[in-house]
C-alpha cells in the first residue's frame, strides 16, 4: 500500500512547487499522477530492472543530467532543490536521497519536466497530462508509441489514486 494521494499532496507536492515558485494545479497533478505512475504512490521505491528509485522511480543518470546539464545554468533554483536535500547525506550518497527525501524527490522529477519548457496541460484533463508525462519524463529514445510508458497506464493508475478526477 503507497502514501495517501491526499496528504502526499497536501504535504509534499504543493509544498514543494511553492518553495520553488512553481505551484499550480496542473503541476500538482501531473506529479500525482507520476508518482501514481512509477511507483504505485510509494508502494515500490526501487525498479531493478529501471534502476529507478523513489516515489518517482527518478534514474541515477537522470538525476545527475538534471544537476550537471539543467541546474546548472539556473543557481537559484539548484540553491533552493539542495535545500531540500539532506545536510550530510546528500554528499555521500546524492541518490539515495531520491528514496528516502519526498521533498527532493518531488523537485527533481518537477525539474524533468520543467527543464524542458512547455506549457503545462490543463489541470483536470488526464488524458493531455498522461501524453505530457509520455513526452517529458524519462522516456528512453527510440521506444516505440506502445510500450512500457504508454500513456494509459499513467491514466489508470491516476484514476486509481484519484477517482473522483475524470478525463475532460
Amino acid at each position: 500500500m503507497g502514501i495517501c494521494t491526499e496528504e502526499f499532496r497536501q504535504y509534499v507536492v504543493r509544498p514543494t512547487l511553492e518553495q520553488l515558485g512553481h505551484q499550480s494545479l496542473a503541476a500538482e497533478n501531473l506529479l500525482v499522477g507520476t508518482a501514481a505512475k512509477e511507483s504505485g504512490l510509494g508502494f515500490h521505491l526501487t525498479n531493478r530492472h529501471t534502476h529507478g528509485l523513489g516515489i518517482y522511480q527518478i534514474r541515477p543518470r537522470i538525476h545527475r543530467s538534471i544537476w550537471d546539464n539543467f541546474l546548472v545554468g539556473h543557481p537559484a533554483l539548484a540553491s533552493k532543490i539542495r535545500g531540500l536535500a539532506s545536510q550530510h547525506e546528500f554528499l555521500s550518497h546524492p541518490h539515495a536521497e531520491l528514496a528516502t527525501n519526498l521533498s527532493y524527490a518531488t523537485a527533481i522529477a518537477w525539474m524533468i519536466y520543467y527543464r524542458h519548457g512547455k506549457e503545462l496541460p490543463q489541470a483536470n484533463d488526464v488524458d493531455a497530462l498522461a501524453r505530457y508525462w509520455q513526452r517529458y519524463y524519462q522516456r528512453p529514445h527510440g521506444l516505440k508509441k506502445r510500450s512500457l510508458y504508454d500513456h494509459s497506464d499513467f491514466i489508470s493508475s491516476y484514476r486509481q489514486h484519484q477517482p473522483q478526477v475524470s478525463a475532460a
